[in-house]
């Protein structure tokens, strides 16, 4: 059975930092593309940011360019996200994805986690 764990949210200042982990079972974790993505109340789910089966190549959504850095250990089957120069405008669900492809489109990502919260205080 596969399961997806996201952890590391949290309430933290504007300007401030954290790093979301996403940690994947029951599945060969270098077989899959991983993503993140996120949905704040009342809007859409937004891709955040993917990466590639062996980390080479990584994607990112201009909102988050050049603050998020997105990493993978495949040896851990964990992924991460590192959130810099946190804005309010970045809280959210933070949702890890596992799929086949190397894209921010949800509909192509097989398995999901339950999410972490992630507010950005103004």
């Amino acid at each position: 059975q596969v399961q997806v764990v996201e952890s590391g949210g949290g309430l933290v200042q504007a300007g401030g930092s954290l790093r979301l982990s996403c940690t994947a079972s029951g599945l060969t974790f270098d077989d899959y593309a991983m993503a993140w993505f996120r949905q704040a109340p009342g809007k859409e789910r937004e891709g955040v940011s993917c990466i590639s089966w062996s980390g080479g190549s990584t994607r990112y959504a201009n909102s988050v360019k050049g603050r998020f850095t997105i990493s993978r250990d495949n040896a851990k089957n964990t992924m991460y996200l590192q959130m810099n120069s946190l804005k309010p405008e970045d809280t959210a669900m933070y949702y890890c994805a596992a799929g086949p492809l190397f894209t921010l489109s949800a509909n192509l990502f097989n398995y999901w986690g339950q999410g972490t919260q992630v507010t950005v205080s103004s």
